[in-house]
């Protein structure tokens, strides 16, 4: 799931001051390059690679298709085109509003984009429009995507029935509103096919681009990342609908180490029904989109398990739900 809670805590202007001083302010603008000429061509590998990645790890329908907040997971709404536009988040979690767009061919979404306008927005947080994509949307992870998986996304999205789905642009707060244009970096070079053989180095790059890593693990008040609490857990969401903390996934007695590989490959596997995303209170909600990564081959999900084993174990036992009675 994406960062809800990216800036929810509010920046001191102090701080803003200070940190623009030293750094150098794009007051304009994004650090952006043009959009890449390039064609998605949508060859049948692509496009299954594509609708592999979309739908079983990279959960993209988990933001950009209205939610069903009343049941585990919060899977799409009854009846919701996938890709139509997500839900809005407002001031009471975020620094002014952010809403999770249309990505459908339609011309409410990418209908009048490039394909090297949306493939520039998915790894380098940059719109049609030149203008920054706030966090949320997890483009500085996404950077490790290669360029095969990249062009294969675009080449899926594009196959998406259009579907009419209109949401408000977004709108920050100072001084949110100038420190987001310092998220996008272009890319500048090549990024090359991860070797699949390799399982650890594999479920790494998958436990990346899926959003393990974004959201298991340590940030600060200003939801940083702190060195050294990678896949530590802890981080706290709260968007309306749902009060969770993250586990720790490293391989110590209080995080991954309780379970065999069977048992965390079983525990995705086991939301693979529409049966298992049964109704529940505010207090049993999640983030986690279940019913996205239950879609992921066991063997991925058992490469995600090996290369979370390798990590530093880090001492931190987390009530992943704070709230429940």
């Amino acid at each position: 799931m994406t960062i809800y809670a990216r800036a929810s805590t509010p920046l001191s202007l102090t701080f803003a001051a200070s940190f623009l001083l030293l750094t150098g302010c794009r007051m304009f603008g994004p650090n952006a390059r043009d959009a890449p000429d390039v064609e998605a061509r949508a060859t049948p590998e692509r496009l299954a690679r594509g609708a592999y990645l979309v739908n079983a790890v990279t959960a993209c329908n988990g933001c950009h298709t209205a939610a069903d907040t009343g049941r585990f997971g919060q899977p799409p709404l009854a009846g919701k085109a996938a890709g139509s536009g997500g839900d809005c988040l407002d001031e009471s979690v975020m620094p002014g509003l952010v809403c999770a767009p249309n990505i459908t061919s339609h011309a409410d979404g990418l209908g009048a984009w490039t394909d090297g306008e949306i493939l520039r927005a998915l790894r380098e947080g940059v719109d049609k429009d030149g203008e920054t994509l706030f966090p949320m949307m997890p483009y500085p992870h996404y950077r490790s995507m290669s360029d095969e998986d990249a062009l294969s996304i675009v080449a899926y999205l594009r196959t998406l029935p259009p579907a009419a789905g209109k949401v408000p642009d977004t709108k920050l707060d100072f001084p949110v509103s100038v420190f987001v244009n310092f998220a996008p970096q272009p890319i500048a070079a090549p990024v090359p096919e991860p070797d699949r053989s390799d399982r650890i180095a594999y479920g790494g790059y998958l436990a990346t681009i899926g959003g393990c890593k974004q959201c298991h693990s340590g940030v600060d008040d200003r939801h940083e990342p702190i060195e050294g609490e990678s896949f530590a857990g802890g981080q706290v969401f709260k968007d309306g609908s749902a009060h969770v903390v993250s586990a720790n996934l490293t391989p110590h007695s209080k995080g991954l180490k309780r379970y065999t590989r069977e048992q965390f490959i079983g525990r995705f596997k086991s939301f693979a029904s529409e049966d298992a995303l049964v109704q529940v209170d505010v207090a049993e909600q999640t983030v986690m989109p279940w019913w996205v990564y239950a879609n992921m081959d066991e063997a991925d999900l058992g490469a995600i398990y090996d290369y979370l084993m390798t990590l530093e174990p880090f001492d931190r036992a987390v009530d992943t739900f704070p709230e429940r009675i």
